[in-house]
């Protein structure tokens, strides 16, 4: 699981125009997230010592989420709840982990569900904006803004410190247009603090595809 200048002179000239951009963010951070929640869902897996609690994007509208394989790793009962609570028992389908870290569960469901669309991570620029949504510490639906603030093409992670706190594995991380373009996976802990402190890791989405395409 996923286990933070103004001159003076300047200031009514500089805030003009911050103050428009902020308006715009908003009204996007608005709209993706009014598009993509439903499409969010919890995943609780009964562990040894408890509950292993996470997030997962529905990718497929039969009912196929994708989630990070940690939070479903050694359980063995996973319950998908969906964004307006109704509770399913999922069947994990596929499982990565080590590094890439990805799992696919699928859920019976009567009717077409919402779904994420995957996005292309080769694009991603450091310092672009982006959002995630999960379930940190249990509080479902949260959605969390920043920025892309570096990638790391050894390990293949995008780094953002957008808020990824516990609860949040699995979760989409974001672009402006919607897509996904990481699966939020961890935040840098050098303290052992399970709060965020603005350092957050996602598994670029394009190595999931990579994935799917070699799975069928």
């Amino acid at each position: 699981m996923l286990r933070k200048l103004i001159s003076t002179g300047l200031l009514l000239a500089t805030l003009s125009l911050p103050a428009f951009s902020f308006a715009r963010n908003d009204k996007i951070a608005v709209n993706i997230y009014e598009k993509i929640n439903p499409a969010i869902v919890s995943v609780d897996s009964q562990v040894p010592d408890g509950m292993s609690c996470g997030t997962g994007c529905i990718i497929d509208k039969s009912g196929i989420i994708l989630t990070s394989a940690h939070v479903i790793d050694i359980g063995k009962t996973v319950i998908v709840t969906m964004n307006n609570g109704q509770n399913y028992n999922a069947k994990v389908l596929k499982h990565l982990g080590e590094n890439k870290d990805i799992a696919l569960l699928k859920i019976d469901v009567p009717q077409d569900l919402k779904t994420v669309k995957l996005g292309n991570s080769e694009k991603v620029k450091v310092g672009e904006t982006v959002l995630a949504i999960g379930n940190p510490f249990g509080f479902s639906g949260t959605l969390t803004q920043g920025i892309v603030s570096r990638i790391d093409y050894a390990k293949n992670r995008i780094q953002t410190d957008a808020a990824i706190n516990p609860g949040s594995s699995g979760g989409p991380l974001l672009n402006t247009k919607g897509e996904i373009i990481g699966i939020n996976q961890a935040i840098y802990n050098p303290d052992n603090n399970i709060s965020n402190i603005g350092i957050g890791f996602a598994t670029p989405i394009n190595l999931v595809k990579e994935y799917l395409k070699d799975n069928g």
